[in-house]
């Protein structure tokens, strides 16, 4: 593994291509353009698991925020009705 890192680096060095690559998606587009990633198996791999580990973290954080914003609508309901209850509650104790 750390061979084929070395290895790919060195070339990843040579090539005009990879060389103005700045974000994970675009560094594995060139390299399978340019056949990189057949030479690179391993490199390949690593490449395509971070990014669905961006995927997964991405989903992970847009399903807590949704459940965050359900919460806090759910609250302010609750929050609502209850004391909707406890007037009308203290309107008959009045009456």
């Amino acid at each position: 593994m750390k061979i084929q890192l070395e290895y790919f680096e060195l070339d990843a060095h040579k090539s005009l291509e990879l060389k103005k690559v700045l974000m994970t998606v675009k560094l594995y587009q060139v390299s399978a353009k340019i056949q990189k990633l057949e030479i690179y198996l391993l490199v390949a791999r690593i490449v395509r698991l971070v990014l669905i580990l961006l995927v997964s973290i991405v989903m992970t954080e847009q399903a807590f925020l949704t459940i965050k914003i359900v919460k806090t609508r759910l609250l302010n309901k609750m929050e609502d009705n209850f004391l909707s209850y406890l007037v009308a509650y203290m309107k008959k104790d009045i009456d």
